[in-house]
Parts: structure tokens; sequence; C-alpha cells
């Protein structure tokens, strides 16, 4: 056809392929997302609503930070760098989980991915076989399960109950492990409930992996968001895990960076190998310029973080006060992250409508617990990564809502 051809009404039409293949039907989504899509439509009617629903620290990026990525930027760091993530990147995260998860690990345990979620779904990609099985919190994180059915495991969930702080059950663990367990994933400080396992917890499910010859993979992206007690690693707990482990962790949330999608595994160096060729397949590399920040951030000044650690902690505070005020709802006192799981089964409405009817009837917009995994039914997550005056607002509209009931 020349450039001033046009199509005639006797030109055969051929219509646009619209299957798609059959492993996107095992793919789910984060229903934050679709939860923050619906409440931006409101908003767009008029409509007032205070956003609990997303996990994104609502603060800045602290300065120095942003200066690291100006500089970088003009000194050029616009180019590709190695999939893996760039050498002098590597070896500052080698330097922080040597100081401070006590192991010894040098740059070529390290792969840098945009965003931290990369990690896991590499992770399951380059381990898990159709028919293998992962054990994983429930409620928990969804992608976990979305990634594991979509390359074809079985998805193993242990149940996170209230009854035990949220924590997984490590005997309850025990008796799920068989002979076809390929990876068990654990999240501490845990989304969505701000749990965090004990060191006998850990220590339980690093004899588990080292005993069955399994992998761990560690998501510690909170671990510097910690109010009540001491973060615990796995690998504080048995360094000799190190070799079974692939621990994941990033800038989103202890530096309020989500939207610069820098993230990182830590690994055995044959298993680095293989997910850096998995980010050669889709990704290329992580930018380069946003690399050269890792370093500054985690090695400088901390003042800003700081700050904003004490902010979460008061946040945490009063919306726990606040809604166990409210009659028909309990709520837990979270030790980590920046979430709130409490109990609203005493209103006798599903999780989801519960979801729906907040958002549509009060302007409070939150998840329903089974976002998170059949096992969240009964429960919602609210997030207080918002101001102090959103959050005393949101309790007060929570409280009318429920008075309604």
């Amino acid at each position: 056809m020349t450039p001033h051809a046009t199509m005639t009404a006797d030109m055969p039409t051929v219509a646009p392929p619209t299957g798609l293949a059959t492993r996107m039907l095992s793919l789910g989504t984060e229903s934050a997302f679709e939860v923050l899509a619906r409440a931006r439509e409101l908003e767009k009617q008029g409509k007032s609503v205070i956003h609990l629903e997303i996990g994104e620290p609502d603060f800045s990026t602290p300065s120095h930070i942003i200066e690291s990525a100006v500089n970088a930027l003009r000194a050029g760091e616009t180019h590709y760098g190695p999939s893996a993530g760039l050498p002098e990147t590597k070896e500052a995260i080698a330097r922080y989980v040597r100081e401070t998860r006590g192991v010894d690990v040098d740059a070529e345990w390290v792969v840098v991915t945009p965003g931290a979620k990369p990690i896991m779904f590499f992770a399951i990609f380059a381990l898990i076989d159709p028919g293998d099985e992962v054990i994983y919190p429930n409620p928990g994180f969804p992608i976990y399960e979305s990634v594991i059915r979509f390359v074809g495991g079985r998805p193993i969930p242990i149940q996170a109950r209230e009854e035990n702080d949220f924590r997984v059950d490590v005997e309850e663990l025990r008796s799920k492990v068989t002979d076809k367990t390929k990876l068990i994933i654990i999240n501490s400080p845990h989304n969505p409930t701000g749990a965090m396992l004990t060191r006998h917890d850990l220590e339980v499910v690093a004899q588990i992996a080292l005993d069955r010859g399994i992998y761990v993979l560690a998501d510690e992206i909170y671990s510097e968001l910690v109010y009540d007690g001491k973060f615990e690693s796995i690998l504080h707990a048995n360094p000799d895990i190190l070799r079974n482990v692939i621990l994941l962790d990033g800038m989103s949330k202890t530096f309020a960076m989500t939207g610069w999608r820098l993230g990182w595994g830590v690994m055995p160096p044959h298993l680095a190998v293989a997910v850096a060729r998995l980010q050669t397949n889709s990704n290329s590399c992580t930018a380069s310029f946003s690399q050269k920040v890792i370093g500054p951030a985690l090695f400088g000044s901390r003042t800003e973080v700081n700050a904003m650690c004490d902010e979460f902690r008061h946040r945490r505070d009063l919306i726990v006060d606040g809604l166990n005020a409210i009659p028909g709802i309990t709520c837990r006192r979270p030790a980590g992250a920046f979430y709130v799981f409490p109990n609203v089964s005493s209103l006798g409405i599903a999780s989801k409508e519960v979801e729906r009817r907040l958002l549509d009837e009060a302007g409070v917009a939150a998840l329903a617990g089974t976002s998170f995994g059949a096992h969240g039914e009964g429960y919602l997550r609210l997030s207080y990564a918002n101001s102090r005056e959103n959050l005393i607002e949101a309790l007060k509209r929570i409280e009318s809502w429920v008075d309604k009931q």
C-alpha cells in the first residue's frame, strides 16, 4: 500500500486478535491499585476520600538522596549497565547486608532490580517447576500466590492467625513440608498485619530449610520500620541458612522511594547468575543514575528517615487506639511496617463488602483482608501512611458508618 492509499469497502479485513495465553488466567493483581482507581473516580465526582489503601510512605525522598541522583544525571549516568547491577552499587549492598545481617557476602551475591517485586518474580521463576510446592503466608502479600500459580507451582498457604499475633505457626509449617516443597516464603515485618517473626520462629524455619534442602525467600522490605522490639532476620537466627536464602529488600519503604523502583536480592551466586539472566531477558538492567543513590542512602544521613519512623510510630498508636474504641472492631498493635489489620468480623458483613461500603458511604479507602488471601476474611487492612489529621478524620468516618449498621 502506498503512503496515500486508502482502504476500500471491498478490501478484506482481519479481526484483531483477542485471545490471551492461558497462563494469564492464573495471574492475579494487587487490589490496592484497583481500590485506588475507584477512589480517584469518586474524587473526580467531588467526593472526599481519605486514602488508607496504598502501602506507600506519604513522605518525600530525603533531600540528600535526590541530590545524589541529580549529580549522577549530570555526570552522564544515563546508559545501560550490567544486568545484575553496577559493581559499586552491588558492593554497597553487600556491605550493608554484612553490617546489618552479620553474614559474609560480597557483590557476586547481589542482583539489583527495578523495585523489589522482580526479586520474588525472578526467584520463583528460576526455582519452581510445574507441580513444585511453595509454602507462603496467608493472609500475605498477594503477589506471592499469584506468581506461584503463574509458573505452574502449587501454592501451600499457612495461616497467619490473630491468636498467634499473626505470626506463622512454625509447627504447622513443619507439617506442611513435603518432598515436593521447593521454597518457603516468609515476610517479617509482615504485610498486611505488621507482625514480626521471633528469633525462635526464624530458627525453626531455618532448620527446616537446612534439613530438607529447601530455599527460603525472606521478604525483609520493612526491616527498618520497626517500633516494638528488635528486627530479627533469618540470617541472624542461623547464619548457615545463607546458602539457602534469597533475601529481598529495597529502597521503597525505608527511604520513601516507591516511585524510584529500586530493589535488590541477595542470594547464592549460582542463583544470582540465573536471576540476572532473567533480568537481561526482561528489563535489561536497572537505571544507572538511580543505582548511584543506593550507597549514599544506605550509609548517609538517617535524620529524615528516623523522623519518618518516629511519625509512623505515633500514627500507629493513634489508629490502633482509635479503632479499638469503635464498638464491633478490635485491632492488635503491630510491631512494624505501616499497616493495621483490624478484626471487623463482629459487624457480620463480608470483608469485601465492608471495603466497598466504607469507600462509597464513608469516603474511606481501605482494603478487604481477602485481598491478601482467603484467610483474611473478617479483617481490613488500613495503611497509616497518611497524616494524623486525616487518620483522625478517617476514624470519625468509620465510627459513624459502624454506628449506622
